[in-house]
């Protein structure tokens, strides 16, 4: 049902972004409504017990850069561990499946010294990308137009460093290279601190897990908000009027004197605005897909392929699991192998039996880690292209063109609408810090304004 009376702020959304306004809002004296479709919290952070553990079928890793949710996992009492990674990598194309230390040795030195010239190549040209700007990059234009993939046959020589360059595009996107500009690519290397930090463990963005999950902290945000978070009410439409919005439900409507959408682009574009939005806003929101991955856990006895001294983490040429990571716990009171079915191999699988589904990931499991892997004590695994409120992960990206086009409608406020979600941040966009940095950096918008 709708809050009560007229609030300051409605905000459109409960995953960290919306929840990190409302407490930014609320902490300066101003009344909100929380207004989310699902019924939980969290967006596109999900946490369920599997096993005898508990564990992320969304969001889950945190890197030693990421300065606002360390601070926010501290102020709400939610601690971290590191993420499993001793041991060998298991590396498989048409030759088979070899072990490695490091998956850099999986390919010629040649191509490893290829590799290290365009990893440095593209952070220098990164550094050139302005944050709050992108698309006033001084080789913009000349970026904007060419996607990852084009960029990577003109100027990768080796097969091996074209790889990396695939894989790493994947596995940070869900998507593929073709579909992604170059110029967002290198700004979204900026905003993550470069190639190494968005695609490492130690040291990187995947360093650690959080214990108890990543859910946990949207729910201890949401729960000071009482009657003031409205669940599984999604929104229809937003009206503007000279002194304030009507956030229009199938359950009423909640008014206040500004908004917040914080929800992806693709999502956003889904709401009826009136008036409709400036054409260049509009055509933003048709242009930024979200990616496509399906995530798979697969919960064991104890983490077995340890004693084998294997890491748990593998990558695959032939899928049609691309990555695998160690999901256990830290106290290893069970294993878990966490999978990835991202880009063009999640949209094989999505919407597909979930049966069929479970056999070809274990399929894959088994073909990497031995039979042992086949038989799970437990397994799920969470379809985010079929989810009616996310229609994806990890998040909405920008293809060729998007970005010089229409870039500066991405956080533009629209009247007494503002923009928030990890696609609008300008740190660690596409990541859970980015997303609190988009919350906090709406709710000051709408603080400097009243």
């Amino acid at each position: 049902m709708p809050s009560e009376g007229i609030k300051d702020v409605v905000i459109i959304g409960a995953g960290l972004a919306g929840l990190c306004a409302a407490k930014a809002l609320r902490a300066a004296g101003k009344s909100v409504t929380v207004v989310e479709a699902r019924d939980r919290v969290g967006g596109r952070t999900l946490s369920e017990s599997l096993g005898n553990d508990t564990i992320d079928l969304g969001a889950q890793w945190i890197g030693p850069d990421q300065k606002r949710i360390a601070k926010l996992a501290e102020e709400l009492g939610v601690k971290t561990f590191p993420q499993f990674h001793a041991g060998k990598k298991l590396f498989e194309d048409h030759r088979g499946i070899n072990a490695l230390d490091d998956f850099v040795k999986a390919i010629s030195l040649l191509s490893q010294i290829e590799l290290k010239f365009l990893v440095d190549r593209l952070d220098k040209f990164g550094d050139t990308v302005p944050l709050d700007s992108p698309y006033a990059a001084p080789r913009a234009l000349e970026w904007d137009a060419q996607s990852v993939e084009s960029w990577k046959l003109r100027h990768a020589r080796t097969s091996g460093a074209r790889m990396f360059v695939d894989a790493v595009t994947r596995m940070v996107f869900a998507a593929e290279p073709q579909e992604i500009s170059f110029l967002y690519f290198l700004f979204y290397l900026r905003s993550g601190k470069g190639f190494e930090a968005l695609s490492e463990i130690q040291n990187g963005a995947q360093q650690d897990r959080f214990v108890g999950g990543a859910q946990q902290l949207s729910t201890k945000l949401a729960e000071p908000l009482g009657d003031d978070l409205v669940l599984s009410n999604p929104v229809r439409g937003i009206k503007q009027t000279r002194d304030g919005v009507e956030v229009r439900t199938d359950w009423g409507t909640h008014e206040g004197r500004y908004a917040v959408v914080a929800v992806p682009p693709a999502l956003a574009c889904r709401i009826e605005y009136d008036p409709p939005m400036p054409p260049n806003r509009d055509q933003l929101t048709q242009r930024m897909p979200m990616g496509s991955v399906i995530k798979c856990i697969a919960a064991y006895d104890k983490p077995f392929w340890r004693d084998k001294g294997l890491s748990g983490e593998t990558f695959s040429l032939d899928g049609p699991i691309v990555a695998t990571f160690d999901d256990s716990p830290d106290d290893a009171s069970q294993g878990a192998l966490v999978g990835f079915f991202v880009g063009k191999e999640s949209r094989k699988w999505t919407g597909a039996d979930a049966a069929d589904r479970r056999e070809a990931v274990l399929d894959h499991f088994a073909r990497m880690f031995g039979e042992e892997a086949r038989t799970p004590k437990a397994y799920v695994d969470k379809d985010w292209p079929a989810e009616e409120f996310s229609r994806g992960c990890y998040e909405g990206f920008m293809p060729p063109g998007v970005m010089t086009a229409y870039g500066e409608a991405l956080r533009e406020p629209v009247e007494r609408i503002h923009w928030a979600g990890t696609e609008t941040a300008l740190e660690h966009t596409g990541y859970m810090d980015g997303a609190i940095e988009s919350g906090e950096r709406a709710a000051k918008e709408i603080l400097d304004r009243m």
